[in-house]
């Protein structure tokens, strides 16, 4: 448990569950997911909209025009963000932004060309550099605070929220956009994940069976979209919600893909996140869950073992907007900010979870390739 709260004070997003929160509500209230199908492969992409807006973006700048989707993902996001805070460039203010894949498309074009030509353009360096994505938020929004980018690859964004508290709470900063970025929907992703043989390769009703135990085969959708935080010191009067726990651990690794059976990253960051808390006070989990079977399963493992036989509600988005890699534990603490503040539970339509009675902590977990996991607990 923290010594003290962090606030939530603004969160913004692009998704396929649109970039309004109204908008992005409603997605969530529905049982429909987002999958479509690109060269015979599930995808779950933005709208046509907002991709008309991505490309105002990209032509609003001849210095934008240069960057990967990736970076244009984080800039829209990062605006609206603090534009909800209320946040000032005045207010210099940190940025950590992270991405699992980094500017995939960008890079591949580039390597494509070079193949093909034995030379590169001379921007391919700084417009492919993971570093990319922070500096040209802190340039569009020009604050002059620190500004940190890195990748922990499906843990990301909450890595991020770990640093931005860090910040905080060393004094060296007052306020801290933490986020991730991802647009990894290109044919050379999607195939590493074929190749781990954990992509969904069937139609049905729900491509995507993340949660879903009974599943017989692995079931993982990449997905595309930036979610950003704007994070305080303490508690704030306007708060959208507050961090009360934030918990991380690393397993050794056995495969380079897989966690333990059990899960011990998670149960190790579970328990850091709650503290002294009473488990039996958490009322919902929103999971990593990405949709295999043994990740799926080992996550439950650990919330069982660590919750015993007083399980909270347990819900996930993967079903319906896919793995969306170093973006997806902020979507998760989107979801989660929503749950809170609508007190309506978003379940998993294929399965019948138990309905929490009210909804005032949730936990939202996070883990990426190496077993790097990250656990934090919000409440109202």
């Amino acid at each position: 448990m923290l010594q003290q709260p962090i606030s939530i004070t603004a969160i913004s997003s692009i998704s396929p569950l649109g970039s309004q929160p109204k908008e992005i509500w409603e997605n969530y209230k529905n049982d429909n997911h987002f999958f479509t199908q690109k060269d015979d492969n599930f995808i779950a992409e933005m709208s046509s909209e907002i991709k008309k807006e991505i490309k105002t973006l990209k032509q609003s700048n001849a210095k934008y025009k240069a960057l990967d989707n990736s970076v244009l993902y984080a800039i829209y996001a990062s605006r609206q963000a603090i534009k909800n805070a209320k946040w000032e460039a005045k207010d210099n203010f940190g940025i950590n932004i992270g991405s699992s894949r980094g500017a995939t498309a960008l890079f591949e074009n580039y390597h494509k060309e070079f193949l093909q030509k034995n030379t590169t353009k001379p921007l391919t360096s700084p417009t492919t550099t993971l570093g990319n994505i922070s500096s040209w938020v802190a340039h569009d929004l020009q604050t002059q605070g620190p500004e940190i980018s890195h990748s922990i690859t499906c843990s990301t964004a909450l890595h991020a929220i770990l640093n931005g508290i860090a910040w905080l709470n060393s004094g060296m900063c007052d306020k801290f956009l933490v986020g991730g970025s991802e647009a990894p929907l290109t044919a050379f992703t999607i195939a590493q994940m074929q190749a781990l043989k954990i992509y969904a390769r069937h139609k049905s009703e729900f491509p995507c069976k993340a949660l879903d135990l009974s599943k017989t085969e692995n079931t993982m959708i990449l997905g595309e979209g930036a979610a950003m935080a704007c994070l305080e010191l303490g508690e704030t009067k306007d708060a959208l919600a507050k961090i009360i726990g934030i918990g991380y651990a690393t397993e050794i690794l056995e495969h380079n893909a897989s966690l333990s059976t059990n899960a011990l990253c998670f149960q190790k960051s579970m328990a850091m996140a709650l503290g002294d808390m009473n488990p039996e006070n958490i009322d919902v989990i929103v999971t990593h869950t990405p949709g295999t079977i043994k990740g799926d399963q080992a996550e439950i493992n650990a919330i069982q073992t660590l919750f015993c036989n007083k399980t909270p509600s347990l819900t996930t988005n993967k079903w319906k907007i896919g793995h969306s890699l170093g973006t997806s534990g902020l979507l998760s603490i989107e979801m989660a900010i929503m749950m809170l503040e609508n007190q309506t539970f978003i379940s998993v339509p294929f399965l019948k979870p138990e309905t929490p009675k009210h909804i005032k902590n949730i936990l939202v977990n996070a883990v990426g390739f190496g077993g790097n996991a990250v656990s934090i607990l919000l409440s109202k």
